[in-house]
Order: structure tokens, then C-alpha cells, then sequence
């Protein structure tokens, strides 16, 4: 039998079952997925042109549905190609302490991100996920996307997939790190590639794995990943009103 971790409760395991011919699988997915979404989103708006007449309707339900077909194809290879449970796998379990600190610790860690981003002279840049909010409708979305959608799928695949099959082969803090950097890659063309925004963000992607590393829970990392996003939202909206 297992033995429950001290911090956690929750059973301790060696590692994920899932291997790095995996990993090469949910990238050959991601095209598909691309494909799929772009198919969906114009279908969507093909059913119900007024909802999806918005470029931040039209957008953004495309990386949606991406996510959720990319998602799909992590459900078909944990629960089918390796027969275990989705969720618990993943590490989705909200049996953490500390579920209030990881809350707190979004706002504390976008303050210190934001103070960073002004010792490294980080110039100002047009965010094409900003440039979507011309009304209070398209606010809407743009927050629900960014604050819930976004953190949910990328804590899905970066910490809950990624993160423990690096931490097997390489060691918790260099996992935690390697895992970080693709994470900050993936935002690189929303922002014009400049490193600054780059390293913040992948500095962001650190202290969310270090929370994964700490609680064994991908949600405590959506949770901080989640009061992050909504953080940055606040400020911009504050500078913009």
C-alpha cells in the first residue's frame, strides 16, 4: 500500500505512467486540434452569426475549442492508452491545503511580476487579447477566457501532464523549471516576442509549478494561475478606465 504524503493526504505514486512517446503524441495532436478548432469556431458562427460576430467571440472560441479537442487527446491517452483515471492523474483534486493561500499568492505574484517588469525596462507592447475588449461584451469574454478557460487548460497540460513526467526524468526543480519555459514560449507571439514578457511570464510559470510541486494539485496551480490572470486584468482596466 501507498502512504498518504504528510502535506497532502493524498497517496504517493512514483511518477505519471505516461512517457515521453506520449508526449509526442499530444504534439502530433496539436495541428488536428488547430484544424478542429478553426472548423468549430466557423461553424459556430455560421449557426449563430450575432453571437460570433465579434473579433473576441470569433478568437477566442477558437482556442477553445483547440483546448478542448487538445484535451481530448490527453483524455485518450491517460484513460485509454494507459487504462488511469483522468482527473487523479493529473493531479486534479482540489484535497490541498492551503487552497486561500494559492488564491492570495495570484495577486502577491503579479505585483512582484509587474515590479520585475519595470527593473528590466520592459517596453509597452500591444496585447492582441486587450485589443479584443471594445465593449462590455467582449470584456466579458476576454475575462472569462483569460481568468478561467486559459489557466484551466494550460495548468491541464504544463502542470498536470508535463511538469511530473519532467520531474521523473530530471528531478523536481529542473522539471519545474523546463516545464516553465514552453509555458512562456507559448505567449510569446501575443507578446511580439520580447523577452522581457517572455521571462516574466516564464517566472510566472515557475512559481505555478513550484505550488504544483508543493500541494500535488494542478488545481492550487490554477487557482494562483487564475487570481494572476484576473490581477493583470484589474490593472489594465484600472490604467484604462
Amino acid at each position: 500500500m501507498t502512504s498518504p504524503l504528510p502535506e497532502t493526504g493524498m497517496p504517493s505514486r512514483r511518477g505519471p505512467i505516461w512517457g515521453y512517446e506520449d508526449l509526442i503524441l499530444l504534439v502530433g495532436a496539436i495541428l488536428p486540434s488547430i484544424a478542429l478548432g478553426a472548423l468549430m469556431a466557423r461553424l459556430a458562427r455560421a449557426v449563430a452569426p450575432h453571437a460570433f460576430s465579434g473579433t473576441a467571440a470569433m478568437n477566442l472560441s477558437f482556442q477553445l475549442f483547440m483546448y478542448v479537442f487538445l484535451a481530448g487527446a490527453l483524455h485518450l491517452i491517460v484513460s485509454f492508452r494507459h487504462g488511469e483515471p483522468f482527473w487523479s492523474s493529473l493531479g486534479w483534486t482540489l484535497r490541498f491545503r492551503g487552497a486561500l493561500l494559492s488564491l492570495a499568492g495570484g495577486p502577491l505574484l503579479a505585483v512582484a511580476v509587474s515590479a520585475l517588469g519595470v527593473l528590466l525596462r520592459t517596453p509597452a507592447a500591444p496585447n492582441p487579447i486587450q485589443e479584443m475588449i471594445r465593449d462590455e461584451g467582449s470584456l466579458a469574454i476576454v475575462v472569462s477566457f483569460g481568468v478561467l478557460a486559459a489557466p484551466f487548460f494550460e495548468e491541464l497540460f504544463f502542470r498536470g501532464f508535463l511538469l511530473p513526467l519532467f520531474q521523473r526524468s530530471l528531478g523536481p526543480w529542473l522539471g519545474v523549471l523546463l516545464t516553465a519555459i514552453p509555458f512562456g514560449l507559448l505567449h510569446g507571439a501575443q507578446n511580439h516576442w520580447i523577452w522581457q514578457q517572455i521571462t516574466l511570464i516564464t517566472l510566472a510559470g515557475v512559481v505555478f509549478g513550484y505550488v504544483r510541486q508543493r500541494t500535488s494539485s494542478t488545481a492550487a496551480a490554477f487557482l494562483i494561475h487564475a487570481s494572476f490572470n484576473a490581477t493583470e486584468f484589474f490593472g489594465y482596466l484600472l490604467t484604462r478606465s
